[in-house]
C-alpha cells in the first residue's frame, strides 16, 4: 500500500499548491491513500467547509487539524457531519466531530487514522496524548480491525513527538509530526517497524515566517509592539510531506522518505516510486 501525508495547508497559496499538484500525484505514483493537515488554509486560521470540501475533491482522503481547528468558527458546525475531517481525538468528550475515522483506500485496504494533539507548549492543553493513542489503537488494533494505522501527532515539542512514536512503535504503520510548520529529515523507521518523521513541515510559501508574511513576525520581535495582524504569505507555495510504502502482510512501514514540490526547498520525491 502506497501512502502520502501533506504538513499543514498554510493560506491560498499552500491550499493552492495541494489542490494543482495532488491530483497528478495520486495518478503518477498510484497512491492509494492521502491525507492532508489542513488546520492553517483559511489565512493561516483554521479551515472552512468549502476549502474542506475542496481538499476532498482534490483527491485527499482525510483532513486533520491541529490548536487551530475552531479558529474558523463554522468548523463547529461541519465538523460533526463531516466523516473525513479529523479534530484531535484528545479534546474533551461531548466536542463537536471525531478524532479518529476507518476509511477504505484505494486498493481495499482499511486505513485507521486518529489525529492527537500533544501538551508541551501548546495551547489548549488538551488530554493525556499518550493515553488517548493507547484508547485508539486499542478500539481498532493494527492487523485485526485496519490494515494500516497512522497517527497525525500535532505537537511542538520533538521530545514529545518521538517518545509518543517509541510508545505506539509496532502498533502503528505511520506516526507524523505535524505544527511546527518546518520539514526535519529524521525520516525513520522504529525498531518495531513504525515509520517516524518529526515533522512534514508545511504547504505554503517558505519565503516567509512559518508561512505568514515576515513582515509583522519580525516587528514584534524587534519592536515587542504589534503594527498589525499575521497574514499568510502568498507568494509561491512548496508542498512537503512523507511518503510511505506499507507491508500488505503486517500493516507496518517498508520505506519512507519526503517528499517536497516547489520553488524554494531542494525538490525530492520518495526514490521508491
Amino acid at each position: 500500500m502506497r501512502l502520502l501525508f501533506l504538513g499543514d495547508m498554510v493560506g491560498r497559496s499552500g491550499r493552492t499548491a495541494v489542490w494543482e499538484r495532488l491530483p497528478g500525484l495520486i495518478s503518477d505514483f498510484r497512491l492509494d491513500f492521502v491525507i492532508v493537515n489542513g488546520e492553517n488554509a483559511a489565512g493561516g486560521f483554521g479551515i472552512t467547509e468549502d476549502i474542506y470540501l475542496a481538499t476532498l475533491e482534490a483527491g485527499a482522503d482525510v483532513v486533520t487539524t491541529g490548536n487551530h481547528v475552531w479558529d474558523q468558527r463554522e468548523a463547529l458546525e461541519f465538523a460533526s457531519r463531516s466523516d473525513r475531517f479529523l479534530r484531535p481525538a484528545n479534546f474533551p468528550i461531548g466536542t463537536p466531530g471525531r478524532g479518529t475515522g476507518l476509511y477504505e483506500a484505494r486498493n481495499g485496504a482499511r486505513v485507521f487514522v486518529t489525529n492527537i494533539m500533544g501538551r508541551v507548549f501548546m495551547h489548549p492543553e488538551l488530554d493525556d496524548p499518550f493515553q488517548a493513542g493507547e484508547r485508539e489503537l486499542a478500539a481498532c488494533p493494527l492487523g485485526e480491525q485496519a490494515d494500516a494505522v497512522v497517527i497525525d501527532f500535532h505537537a511542538e515539542a520533538t521530545s514529545e513527538k518521538m517518545c509518543f512514536a517509541h510508545f505506539v512503535d509496532g502498533r502503528a504503520s505511520l506516526v507524523v509530526g505535524t505544527h511546527t510548520h518546518q520539514p526535519t529529515a529524521d525520516h525513520q523507521i522504529l525498531n518495531g517497524g513504525t515509520g517516524y518523521l518529526t515533522d512534514a513541515g508545511m504547504c505554503g510559501d517558505y519565503d516567509s515566517s512559518l508561512g505568514m508574511d515576515k513582515e509583522e513576525p519580525l516587528n514584534r520581535f524587534l519592536s515587542k509592539v504589534p503594527k498589525g495582524r499575521f497574514e499568510a504569505a502568498s507568494g509561491p507555495a512548496t508542498i512537503c510531506g512523507v511518503g510511505l510504502d506499507i507491508s500488505d502482510r503486517t500493516g507496518l512501514a517498508e520505506r519512507i522518505a519526503p517528499l517536497r514540490l516547489g520553488p524554494r526547498l531542494e525538490e525530492t520525491v520518495p526514490a521508491f516510486w
